[in-house]
């Protein structure tokens, strides 16, 4: 009986099939040794001075009997013998046999037993949640438990995973269209609000100027157009109150590097900018634009309350509402949009029904010959001016104001916003000049409302904030043209809002012409709908346009954070 020492033992920890046979003798180490007993057994390999036969020596010839005797009836007689390399039946059974074969019987060395048997392939090592705290009670990155793997857990249990839960579920194609759809609900949503803010600010503006008496053209302007800079305080209100429980440092400087990183978009109309960009002061900019825009803006609204008392009410409302014509005309120029049939044609019939509106009621036509044909002319080209200003002032607000295609709906509506309150700021800071000039000239006494009418001009003034806002951001989130159109279906709303308050019934040209507006705004939004999807899918599957935007949770999403 072979004597049992510390190389036999650790022979026999050895799995059977692993072992040597005699069949394999060769002059080289043994790999199945350990490296401490090779240094010390390696004068049994290259021989001592001693007897070799075939290149072996005693004391490997005595460790190859024991293992002989001691596996004899295991898988190493299976291999010396001569249908070694025959297959057996048993491995050409089904696969559900195979799969329900007990783990047991594989060897440890070739399962995972660190814990990322479940691990998804693309899955980072540093998505954790990159040592950044969250908050809301937000999930963690990878929505998968990723259990522990051991030895004994893994024959039991075994998560099935399949390969399409590691790679994207979605198609470009359809990224685009949920951003497509997602920019249409925001708008469609801020369409609804502009439309019913700007009837009750008509219906009360027209009440304190004619009922109440306080007729103050420029005033008015400078007030309301002023109310615009609570349009960021309050969106500021909003997005805390949906984040009160993030810590306000945190909450502040997610927003600030949100509106910083924004303008530098804007600035250089690119959706990837480099951090060492985004660590620049984009204020100098932001206060150009908003001179340009403001001053455009000013002047068109203004041209209003002049040409009011100069022209008929008809040109007035007719000539006025051109001006989504001149957004569509530089458009074209400006945002390289592309002239199309359906457009051009929803912009046509816009414009004929608002002619309808303004000429086809019979009964204002014996008070069109009081005004002097000379006045109304410049009454004319004054409002013609003021509509060709209100177009180029949508159109340049969207080229110079507005982030470009690609980014998220959230995104663009925050700093719509933002750059509204930059209007407002600038208007009461910078445009109560002329009013102590119209003051001492005597074309305007400066004088404030007060009772009824300061109550009414109150409300009026939020009310065309809120109509201006929420026109910047469909502005921002379309196109000028569109919401151009839009603003146009206000003339129907409002004959149907006096039908309903003064009872007075509507003309069949009132009614046959918001008829076609409203046709227009339907074509002209199908069409802007089918673009924004061409033109997302194209960019999504030829990455024209670089790293797009698509989500939308931009207000305090990890990324726009400093640290």
């Amino acid at each position: 009986m072979p004597t049992l020492n510390s190389n036999n033992i650790r022979l026999s920890s050895i799995p059977a099939r692993l072992k040597p046979t005699s069949q394999y003798s060769k002059p080289e180490p043994s790999p199945l040794l350990s490296a401490s007993s090779y240094g010390s057994s390696v004068e049994d390999y290259i021989g001592s001075g001693t007897d070799t036969v075939g290149g072996r020596t005693p004391v490997f010839d005595r460790r190859l009997s024991f293992v002989q005797e001691d596996d004899e009836g295991s898988d190493v007689s299976r291999l010396r013998s001569p249908r070694r390399f025959e297959i057996p039946s048993s491995a050409y059974d089904s696969e559900e046999e195979h799969d329900a074969m007990s783990d047991s019987k594989r060897p440890a060395f070739l399962r995972p037993t660190d814990g990322r048997s479940a691990t998804p392939l693309l899955k980072k090592s540093d998505d954790e949640d990159r040592g950044r705290p969250r908050y809301n009670n937000s999930r963690p990155t990878s929505p998968l438990h990723v259990p522990v793997s051991t030895p004994s857990s893994v024959s039991s249990s075994r998560p099935a995973f399949s390969r399409r839960s590691t790679m994207r579920s979605r198609s470009p194609d359809t990224q685009a269209r949920m951003a497509a759809r997602k920019k249409y609900t925001y708008a469609a949503i801020f369409l609804v609000i502009s439309l019913v803010s700007f009837c009750v600010q008509t219906e009360l503006g027209r009440y304190v100027q004619h009922e109440l008496g306080w007729d103050k053209a420029y005033c008015m302007l400078y007030l309301t157009h002023g109310s615009w800079a609570l349009l960021w305080p309050t969106q500021l209100l909003i997005l805390r109150l949906q984040k009160w429980n993030v810590p306000w440092r945190t909450f502040w400087r997610r927003h600030v590097y949100l509106l910083r990183s924004t303008a530098h978009m804007v600035a250089r109309q690119e959706l990837d900018i480099p951090r060492h960009v985004v660590q620049r002061n984009p204020f100098p900019y932001v206060l150009r634009t908003t001179a340009f825009i403001t001053s455009a803006l000013t002047v068109a609204g203004l041209s209003w309350y002049v040409a009011v008392s100069m022209t008929s009410p008809s040109d007035l409302t007719a000539i006025y509402n051109c001006s989504a014509f001149f957004a569509y005309a530089f458009s074209v120029p400006l945002l390289k949009e592309k002239l199309r049939l359906d457009k051009s044609l929803a912009v046509l019939i816009a414009i004929t029904g608002v002619l309808v509106v303004a000429y086809g009621d019979s009964r204002g036509s014996s008070e069109e010959p009081s005004t002097e044909a000379s006045q109304r002319f410049l009454g004319n080209m004054i409002i013609g001016a003021g509509s060709v200003l209100y177009g180029l002032y949508e159109v340049m607000y969207k080229r110079w104001a507005c982030p470009p295609e690609g980014t998220s709906a959230t995104r663009g509506m925050i700093f719509a916003n933002a750059f509204g309150s930059c209007i407002g700021s600038f208007t009461l800071l910078v445009l109560w000049l002329p009013l102590p000039i119209l003051h001492v000239l005597g074309w305007e006494k400066f004088e404030l409302p007060t009772g009824e009418a300061a109550f009414y001009l109150a409300i009026s003034v939020v009310m065309n904030a809120t109509f201006s806002g929420s026109f910047l951001v469909l502005i921002s989130l379309t196109s000028p043209v569109l919401s151009s159109v839009a603003a146009l279906l206000t003339i129907f709303i409002v004959a149907v809002a006096d039908w309903m308050i003064t009872g007075q019934s509507m003309s069949a040209a009132a009614v046959a012409g918001g008829c076609m507006i409203v046709l227009a705004f339907l074509m002209l939004s199908y069409s802007t709908w089918r673009e924004m999807t061409e033109d997302a899918e194209r960019k999504a599957a030829a990455d024209v346009a670089g790293p797009v935007d698509w989500s939308s949770d931009d207000s305090d999403k990890d990324g726009d954070r400093l640290d």
